[in-house]
């Protein structure tokens, strides 16, 4: 399926298909999040947080888009693929151009999210740390990975 998919820049018109991109990816695998709580993360997303990245889109041949990868200052700070399309491929397209054209090497993933951990650390990532809360200082611990040398 991967090689129909296109990478490119979203617009900012893009943004709400984004977030239900986002929304949808948390629902599958953020099962520990409360329903306020990922309420108040979509808001971040729209209001900040895809702002705030250099954002690469995954789309189908139609332009429909089926997961984004956000990087900033070598990092992936945001990876997400819609429920109905993950283990197809996508999210390995978007993670391989975010370490090989945008640099990446490094990221966080919320502890729980163990189908996440599963998949970087498969892709060559390493766990260097750990932070008792997520970025909004709430209790969801993350995980600092950094990307082997064997694998840049």
């Amino acid at each position: 399926m991967t090689s129909s998919l296109t990478l490119d820049t979203p617009h900012y018109a893009d943004y709400p298909e984004l977030a239900q991109v986002w929304e949808s990816a948390v629902r599958a695998t953020h099962d520990f999040l409360p329903e306020p709580y990922i309420l108040l993360l979509r808001d971040h997303v729209l209001g900040r947080y895809l702002d705030a990245v250099m954002l690469v889109c995954c789309r189908e041949a139609c332009g429909r888009i089926l997961g984004f990868v956000g990087v900033a200052g070598g990092r992936v700070d945001m990876l997400f693929v819609g429920a109905e399309h993950r283990g197809q491929g996508v999210g390995r397209k978007l993670l391989r151009h975010a370490i090989e054209v945008l640099g990446a090497d490094r990221l966080d993933v919320n502890e729980q999210n163990a189908q996440a951990l599963g998949f970087y650390r498969h892709e060559g990532f390493e766990i260097t740390g750990r932070c008792e809360t997520d970025g909004l200082g709430q209790p969801y611990p993350l995980l600092h990975l950094q990307l082997r040398d064997t694998h840049r």
